[in-house]
């Protein structure tokens, strides 16, 4: 369940059955389709350009007839529909001074909140618009309807009193085509909600350009956009109208009514987001001072609503094959790109990497192996170590060699345990511990031995650890912390998953022990197996990291609450996770995610991957001694 004032507003974009020219009919029609907006929790209802009328009735738009019928069937809309919690636009012709204009009604709560002129006016193909309609004024006017004065232009905004975050704005069709729509302008002077009343007609590829042009305008105005166009009961006489109707949020289509269907798509947008990514694009928006726009306040009850919009549990693992399988394609191109450029630029005459037998050094020697490939060099250049100790088991030894003989890379043995009982016994560390510093001893030789490999070699230390890890800060401080270029840096662990799944699915030579590596459980392998397994679970002990990365995700990216990180998480991860365990590991991302930033202050260069980053030359830019305080306090009032 989420309130509105949680930055989640319910909208809809609907297109009534109409009768060309019959307003009486249109009107109870629209009316239909409010209190079904109202019923199902919908706050912004988007209805379609001359809705009222129809909007194909041509040379009628011109009699006082229609023109009459169209302003006495909008006041009993705006009466009628004054008990329901909904604002709605909805388009009719309006004559102010000796034009007639094509506009957007913008009403709530028994009032009219103003009208919206479309500004610009097709007259080619088959449209004739400029026969009946003129285009828009920018100043905001007031004009008389029904003895009340109502503003009138296109610089308008309606403002939500009980959620701030909601303001609307509205273009009409065509508006949306031209180089520089009106919607530009309202989202740089706040807009969070685009309305576009359209009745685009329906030719053959008309609704992919149609969807691609609202999705990517939502996007590059970091906006929600609510279309709503003209279908059943429009004159067919040369055009027909199929109620393709699109909720877009920033560059996402998140609801869409199949053309010739039931013309309704409804969905929640997250104001909250949209706001957050605003404040965080310093080139947006940059005019919205020099905008003189005319604010409407209107009111909403904050009463709650059930989320309905699919929250993804895995948001950095696309859910579909194809485009799952492209990315996992894209993102081992990015990695095998910044890996060749640096051996390349640094003449590096080898790349060093300890192979583990686990995912992260996996994938990295899967990368390491590719770049070579393509700078047209050995792969005897690879040094490829495996490193056993006190923790390492027999299956992940053996999957390290397996992998590197599939790959045709040499694989060299060094045991470290020695070296590591005798660093233990020189700074009076017992060998019978098993504190941090037995296990960080181990992880500190291993990147000792690398590095001074490295150098013998001429070569560089390929690093392993992943995005999750960098924010747990799951991983030895001068140890498998550092390397000379982190090639997974930028990969969440259920992403390193998923790009291990594609090679092992579309290198048949390698599945067999990629399979294997996949099934075996995630460990650093610091302390001694239990019956020859392993004994120390990275998820047992820090928590699961399909949480852990759906928490990063939110945090990082979206700049989300705790609180309302939870309530996501309880989402997403129904009938998966109880609530009081999504807590307890939200508590401990938050904590090791703040007590961590010292790691993550001196990482090693690595390539930006996805729109998470943690890097402190880029994207994320976190003082080490930060206090979690507030966010701690947070969770605690849960």
């Amino acid at each position: 369940m989420k309130r509105s004032l949680d930055g989640y507003v319910r909208v809809a974009a609907a297109t009534p059955s109409v009768h060309v020219a019959d307003c009486g009919y249109n009107a109870g029609q629209i009316l239909s389709l409010v209190e079904r907006a109202s019923e199902r929790g919908v706050r912004a209802l988007c209805l379609p350009e001359l809705s009222i009328t129809g909007y194909t009735c041509g040379e009628l738009f011109l009699q006082e007839t229609l023109l009459r019928e169209a302003r006495d069937a909008l006041s009993r809309l705006v009466l009628g529909s004054a008990c329901f919690q909904v604002i709605v636009m909805v388009g009719l012709p309006l004559v102010y001074g000796e034009k007639l204009y094509n506009v957007a009604a913008v009403f709530c709560g028994g009032r009219i909140l103003g009208f919206v002129p479309k500004s610009h006016i097709p007259n080619y193909g088959e449209f004739y618009e400029l026969r009946h309609f003129s285009p828009s004024f920018h100043d905001v006017r007031m004009v008389d309807f029904g003895g009340n004065k109502v503003p009138m232009g296109t610089r308008m905004l309606f403002r939500c009193d009980s959620e701030p975050d909601l303001k609307i704005a509205a273009e009409i069709c065509e508006d949306l085509w031209v180089p520089s729509p009106p919607s530009v302008e309202h989202a740089a002077a706040g807009a969070t909600v685009i309305a576009n009343l359209s009745a685009s007609d329906e030719v053959i590829g008309k609704a992919a350009y149609r969807r691609m042009l609202a999705a990517s305008q939502s996007g590059r105005l970091v906006c929600a956009y609510l279309y709503a166009s003209a279908g059943e009961g429009e004159s067919t006489t040369d055009m027909v109208f199929a109620a393709h109707n699109l909720v877009c949020e920033n560059g996402t289509v998140l609801s869409e009514s199949r053309p010739f269907g039931d013309g309704w798509a409804e969905s929640e947008v997250d104001l909250r987001a949209l706001e957050y990514d605003r404040r965080r694009m310093n080139t947006w928006g940059g005019a919205a001072d020099k905008l003189p726009y005319e604010v409407v306040d209107f009111t909403l009850d904050s009463s709650v609503c059930e989320l309905r919009r699919y929250i993804d549990p895995h948001p950095f693992v696309p859910g579909d094959a194809r485009i799952r399988n492209e990315r996992c394609e894209a993102i081992l191109d990015a990695q095998v790109s910044g890996l060749a450029k640096r051996l390349d630029h640094t003449a590096a005459k080898t790349a060093v990497i300890g192979v583990s037998g686990g995912l992260d050094s996996c994938l990295a020697l899967l990368v390491t192996a590719r770049a070579m490939t393509r700078l047209n060099r050995s792969l005897k250049d690879i040094a490829a170590l495996t490193m056993p100790c006190f923790g390492t088991t027999g299956r992940t030894r053996s999957n390290a060699h397996a992998l590197c003989e599939a790959l045709g890379v040499v694989c060299g043995d060094i045991d470290i345990s020695d070296a590591v009982k005798i660093h233990l016994r020189d700074i009076g560390v017992p060998e019978s511990s098993r504190d941090v510093v037995y296990e960080n001893a181990q992880a500190r030789v291993r990147t000792l031995v690398l590095m001074d490999i490295a150098n013998e070699s001429g070569g560089i230390v390929v690093g392993t650890g992943d995005l999750s890890e960098l924010a747990l800060g799951w991983s030895t401080y001068n140890g498998d912390h550092m390397s000379m270029y982190g090639v997974n840096a930028g990969v969440p662990k259920t992403l390193v998953r998923h790009i291990v799944r594609y090679v092992a699915d579309t290198t048949p030579e390698l599945s067999g022990v990629l399979e294997d590596i996949l099934e075996t459980p995630v460990s650093p392998e610091l302390l001694p197996p239990s019956g020859g397994d392993i004994s120390q679970r990275t998820e047992n002990i820090i928590g699961p990291y399909e949480l852990h990365d759906f928490f990063l995700y939110h945090a990082v990216r979206w700049g989300r609450s705790p609180a309302s990180i939870y309530e996501l998480a309880g989402i997403a991860f129904s009938g998966e996770y109880e609530s009081g365990v999504i807590l307890k590991w939200l508590r401990v991302f938050y904590k090791r995610f703040f007590a961590s930033q010292f790691k993550r202050s001196c990482l090693p260069d690595g390539p930006k991957i996805g729109s998470v980053s943690l890097s402190p030359r880029g994207d994320w830019r976190m003082p080490s001694d930060a206090v979690c305080r507030a966010w701690s306090d947070e969770l605690d009032k849960l």
